[in-house]
């Protein structure tokens, strides 16, 4: 059957799963089977939303898969009810962002009625994805970041709750928010500088929190530069190290030059990717006559 067909199909399952809610209603049918009706119109429903799927009508498919989870919470199903608002908001995530998201907070509050809180940790981090790549609100993608990061460590899943705080540090940082970003990125590097897995990365997370100081104030920078080196003497041979010593020379010399042939040298050998780049040209510009300069 093509498409055309799977989906005039499907909106006569919904117009039959209607019949036998109505019909569920009635004095009667209450008395005697009326709960078989709903469950057979909970079947019909997702059904109906399946063949949406076929026929690729994202938002007639996520509405079928609503319908359904909110039979299946009258059953007094929870797990099924939750499972559906999961479809749902997989289905709406294709049409309509918004209500994906709203999807997905009615699975959210089922998981964690239910104790559910790895499940919804990881429902939290599918919103944030949305707010970031689809409804770009940053702000939101944070604070979804952030419960699931709670709800991962209540549950001692630290190598989720990692990935959840370095993805609040970075947003934090390109908002400006640099003392929040600072303490995440101290935390997480003093959290991994004793891991013999983690450690190579502990590094990284120093250089970070340095560049946010170095935003903020110059003098921050070399005094923090000063304690992760006391921290973790493995610091001070490192490549970000030795290039955040050159650009606080040629800061403090309010020279752009050498600023810039410090970080096209460090270039050369680790790219750079957008977030460091994007802090970089934010401490360049508080060099003297620079403007809107960049890194070239």
């Amino acid at each position: 059957m093509d498409s055309a067909g799977k989906e005039r199909e499907a909106v006569q399952l919904m117009a039959e799963a209607e019949k036998r809610v109505k019909g569920s209603h009635s004095f009667l049918r209450g008395l005697f089977g009326g709960n078989t009706r709903v469950e057979e119109a909970c079947e019909m429903y997702t059904r109906a939303a399946n063949m949406f799927k076929i026929a690729k009508n994202w938002s007639a498919a996520g509405n079928a898969f609503c319908q359904a989870a909110k039979l299946h919470m009258q059953l007094q199903s929870k797990h099924d009810s939750a499972t559906s608002f999961v479809d749902a908001g997989n289905a709406y995530k294709k049409a309509d962002p918004q209500e994906a998201i709203n999807c997905l907070n009615a699975a959210i509050d089922i998981y964690t009625d239910m104790g559910r809180f790895t499940i919804a940790a990881k429902h939290h981090i599918t919103i944030a994805e949305i707010y970031e790549a689809e409804l770009v609100d940053i702000e939101k993608a944070i604070a979804h970041y952030e419960q699931a990061a709670d709800y991962y460590k209540g549950e001692e899943s630290n190598r989720q709750v990692l990935g959840c705080l370095l993805k609040v540090a970075a947003y934090a940082a390109q908002l400006e928010q640099y003392q929040k970003a600072i303490e995440i990125y101290e935390q997480v590097g003093t959290n991994t500088m004793d891991n013999p897995l983690l450690k190579y990365s502990a590094k990284e997370y120093f250089f970070k929190a340095a560049l946010c100081h170095f935003i903020v104030d110059e003098l921050n920078a070399k005094l923090a530069l000063e304690k992760y080196e006391e921290m973790f003497p493995a610091f001070t041979d490192s490549r970000e190290c030795k290039l955040l010593k050159k650009l606080l020379e040629a800061h403090e010399e309010q020279n752009s030059e050498a600023y810039t042939e410090a970080v096209k040298e460090f270039d050369s050998i680790s790219r750079l990717d957008q977030w460091l780049t994007t802090m970089l040209l934010r401490i360049k510009k508080t060099i003297q006559g620079e403007g809107d300069g960049d890194l070239k």
